[in-house]
């Protein structure tokens, strides 16, 4: 039956080339929809695919079936998070109301390899999906580095094809690091800044910064340039630098994970959550620039962690810790690094999830969370 307008009007068929104008109107406009998503994404380059992305890191790292393909080897936590109200004024989201919010959490060590031996120089990381009652969940990922290396997703891609061990060596060519440097002087920046932090014990007293900018929006809908990080209620060891510290004779199999397992075990761990404030000036686009230390911040709260596991057993092994699954009142700010590294999380997702099979024991096993050290 033809369909009538109500103007009672039959109308007429679309004629081939009327057709043909349509689709390749829908067409384009699909064309203009995916572009935009790769630049808004940071993936500067059409040839600079999330394919290419995981092949980067396999080349890096190794192929670990199963596994995350950064910050793959990790440890699963639990605990939950006391609000003090103080960010109510400045987010309208849930989480920030006055109260307590139950979390799962994360803590790994940077990099693709799965089996590494522990070592203080090795970025490490604390993940958290916070859920409270109204189902609008937060996860957040932070390092404990002061800034991020890169600042788009085509510099991270050409980091990772620059560190591709050498076959004749198991390490990455100098030369090769030495001329991706040349080629980016925010990361010779970045890194000066990075090493000029001293790396402390291990997971319980480091401090996790969400290195990318963000943006609170309030029940007026005023909206705020932020950074937050966890800093740790323990108090802080600093190691002494020394080249030793990551050597075969000290650097040791799961030693930061066993010790983090170990003070769970003793007693609860915590962090308090600060917001940094930014003023108009502050750069949101730019993770490898620190922001001056004379910004306001805001004391959100205080994070208890009080439950270990392996990924093996716990509830964090299947969690995407994506840093744009927000609640309303949490915005991403224009830093290109939001929609790369969404991206390329929701690919390893999708990538470890099907190789699930094949996937070996994780090198924290369920009986060392419990506290059994392996001898």
């Amino acid at each position: 039956m033809k369909q009538i307008h109500d103007s009672g009007k039959v109308p007429r068929p679309l004629t081939a080339a009327q057709r043909s104008a349509r689709i390749a109107l829908i067409g384009a406009v699909m064309l203009i929809v995916t572009a935009l998503f790769v630049f808004v994404g940071g993936w500067r380059s059409a040839r600079l695919t999330q394919s290419r992305m995981m092949t980067a890191f396999q080349a890096a790292s190794g192929s670990h079936p199963g596994f995350r393909r950064n910050h793959a080897k990790g440890l699963c936590v639990a605990g939950w998070f006391d609000s003090s109200g103080q960010a109510a004024a400045w987010s309208k989201a849930v989480v920030f109301e006055p109260g307590r919010v139950p979390l799962i959490g994360r803590f790994a060590l940077a990099g693709g390899m799965p089996f590494q031996t522990d070592a203080l120089s090795t970025v490490r990381s604390m993940a958290l999906r916070f859920s409270p009652a109204s189902g609008h969940e937060w996860r957040t990922g932070m390092n404990n580095i002061p800034v991020f290396a890169v600042n788009s997703a085509q510099g991270f891609y050409e980091q990772l094809v620059a560190s591709k061990p050498d076959p004749a060596t198991g390490k990455p060519d100098p030369a090769a690091m030495k001329e991706f440097v040349g080629r980016h002087p925010e990361t010779a920046r970045a890194v000066a800044i990075i090493k000029a932090q001293p790396a402390t014990a291990g997971f319980a007293d480091s401090t996790f910064n969400s290195l990318d900018a963000f943006r609170l929006v309030n029940s007026a809908g005023a909206s705020v340039p932020v950074r937050w990080a966890a800093v740790p209620l323990q108090a802080a060891v600093i190691q002494a630098s020394s080249p030793d510290d990551d050597s075969p004779q000290t650097a040791h199999g799961n030693r930061l994970f066993d010790d983090l397992i170990a003070q769970i075990h003793e007693h609860p761990l915590q962090w308090r959550l600060l917001i940094t404030l930014g003023r108009p000036e502050d750069p949101t686009a730019d993770a490898t620039v620190a922001w001056p230390d004379d910004r306001p911040h805001i004391d959100a709260g205080v994070v208890t962690i009080d439950q270990v596991s392996s990924e093996d057993t716990g509830a964090c092994a299947d969690i995407n810790f994506d840093p744009l699954v927000l609640p309303p009142g949490i915005e991403p700010s224009d830093d290109p690094l939001l929609s790369a590294r969404s991206a390329v999380y929701a690919r390893s997702f999708t990538l470890r999830a099907a190789e699930k099979p094949a996937k070996p024991p994780s090198a924290v096993t369920p009986r060392e969370a419990q506290g059994v050290v392996k001898p």
